[in-house]
């Protein structure tokens, strides 16, 4: 299969963001917010997703599909806005697939940013993870919270029914409080002692209301796409040659692999703007690889 692969030279372009579903959307709004002078390039693989029950080779190709796309339609640099992606896949899209067929491209995540910043907001270095199974079991966040914080606790907890209720619409519905709470609750009992809770999942925010209403007063949330926007505004900073290489145009362009008219109908639930006025194209990646 990796005879297969295209190889790719350096070219300028937009930034990429990849998502398995629409969770990634919350992550490219604060992106956008922070830069709002590049051009960015949205790609769910809607019609695939949900990526968390599936094995880590699955995931892997899955993601090496549409990362090769982002790459096709010109990225330099592309980040993988959803946890299960980053948690099964960027490893070793990293250490075999970057450096043998796009040695000059970056694929970045949105766990180590999370990790980094987690730390240093708990006071009693106990941390809870609400995600997907598909991060919780691969325990991404456990390793590198461990690697800046070496005496946290980290205690994740698998919210399977959160992303259905939010892609149905549901998130602001009575029904909704239910799982929340009952995660929640769960998650505490599992260790009364953690201050700080880790949204381990992009879609999450979504369902921001309801988790406040549930979590004790004193426990911090993370969302993630403001530290994942900050993260990547230093890492430009420092990676001057990367940085040089992405296009201003402030321009943002949507592919699924959904339909169009369905991806619009969904977005709408994630995004700040009108769903209806969004560049969409349809892509099929199942013959990327």
């Amino acid at each position: 299969m990796e005879s297969e692969y295209t190889l790719f030279n350096l070219d300028e372009g937009p930034i990429g963001v990849f998502d398995s579903g629409y969770g990634g959307l919350t992550i490219l709004n604060e992106i956008r917010k922070e830069m709002p002078q590049y051009d960015y390039i949205y790609l769910g693989d809607n019609a695939r997703a949900p990526y968390g029950t599936r094995s880590f080779k699955v995931v892997y190709e899955f993601t090496v599909q549409s990362v090769e796309k982002l790459f096709k339609l010109g990225c330099p640099l592309v980040i993988l806005g959803c946890n299960t992606a980053s948690a099964k896949a960027l490893r070793s899209v990293q250490r075999y697939y970057l450096p043998r067929y796009a040695p000059d491209r970056r694929v970045l995540g949105v766990i180590i940013p999370t990790a980094e910043v987690v730390g240093a907001m708990s006071r009693t270095h106990h941390i809870g993870v609400l995600a997907t199974q598909g991060t919780i079991s691969s325990e991404s966040y456990n390793m590198e919270i461990a690697k800046q914080e070496p005496d946290a606790v980290v205690t994740g907890l698998a919210c399977p029914m959160w992303v259905p209720i939010i892609e149905n619409g549901e998130a602001d519905k009575p029904g909704a409080d239910y799982f929340v709470k009952d995660s929640i609750d769960k998650l505490m009992a599992m260790d009364p002692l953690i201050d700080t809770i880790i949204l381990g999942c992009t879609h999450f925010p979504l369902l921001m209301d309801k988790i406040r209403k549930y979590v004790p007063e004193h426990v911090k949330l993370v969302p993630q796409g403001k530290y994942i926007a900050r993260s990547l505004q230093d890492y430009l900073r420092r990676h001057h040659e990367m940085r040089e290489k992405i296009t201003m145009g402030g321009s943002c362009t949507y592919y699924t692999t959904e339909q169009a008219d369905k991806f619009q109908e969904s977005a709408a639930l994630f995004l700040n703007e009108d769903a209806q006025n969004l560049d969409v194209h349809h892509v099929d990646l199942r013959g990327m690889i």
